[in-house]
């Protein structure tokens, strides 16, 4: 690493043109209010990001079967490759002024509430299949964590961070087969509670407070009928296919 960059990254994906645009307007955020950090990127279309200098580009197709939240897993564990510290931050969203400096940190540094107080407030219908994959997995459930999935730091903490990243991907598998596609905040609590990790705000305050976020995925598109189809089918395949890996752990994911 040259002297300008740092030992931190941001990292985000970016699927489909609105998201890529927003993820170009971000990097520009980042070179005027946080020179010499990097954003990380999992894209359709890496070439979009070819003139923008703070940006490592790779490119990703959508795995989520409906929604690609529990796919995040996948840049952080991408920028955790590269930098000791990674900063998911969610594509929608605007840095307003210099970004804080981040120190090394383990495990995770986020919002975080209690999760069964999460849950039962916001979605309790999901709560029978939170208590039954905390119990397939051993998770003390009454230890576990909600984390704000927008805006979070992960630190590497000698391997458990790929842990942490194996535990949300079977979580997040578990919840979306039993059609429960939102909520990867409760995923991402109950993976950092099986690897031990205990969810703090130390050093996100800060850069909370320096960021606005605004959820673009409210902002209504055009409708296409070519692209809805191609949605209708995505979703039907990666469905599809993630019941058949599902096979392989059949007590696991259906019993």
């Amino acid at each position: 690493m040259s002297q300008e960059q740092k030992d931190y990254c941001f990292c985000t994906l970016a699927l489909g043109k609105k998201y890529r645009l927003l993820t170009q307007q971000l990097a520009q955020d980042l070179e005027k209010y946080s020179p010499g950090t990097y954003l990380v990127i999992y894209t359709d279309e890496p070439q979009d990001f070819s003139q923008t200098h703070n940006t490592l580009a790779f490119k990703y197709q959508q795995q989520g079967i409906l929604h690609c939240y529990h796919d995040r897993r996948f840049v952080i564990e991408k920028a955790l490759s590269k930098f000791p510290v990674a900063i998911h931050i969610d594509a929608d969203t605007k840095i307003l002024s210099n970004v804080p400096e981040i120190t090394h940190t383990s495990g995770i540094v986020g919002r975080q509430e209690n999760l069964l107080e999460h849950v039962k407030k916001y979605s309790p219908e999901r709560l029978p299949y939170i208590e039954k994959i905390a119990s397939k997995l051993d998770i003390p459930l009454e230890n576990a964590s909600f984390v704000g999935e927008s805006l979070y730091i992960v630190g590497r903490d000698d391997g458990k961070e790929t842990d942490f990243i194996k535990y949300w991907g079977m979580i997040g598998s578990y919840l979306e087969l039993h059609r429960i596609h939102a909520g990867d905040g409760n995923a991402i609590g109950l993976a950092a509670a099986k690897v031990g990790w205990t969810i703090n705000s130390e050093s996100w305050s800060g850069l909370h407070q320096v960021t606005k976020h605004f959820d673009a995925s409210h902002t209504p598109e055009p409708k296409n009928w070519v692209k809805n189809l191609r949605r209708r089918v995505g979703y039907h395949y990666r469905f599809n296919k993630a019941r058949l890996t599902a096979l392989q752990k059949f007590d696991f994911y259906y019993k």
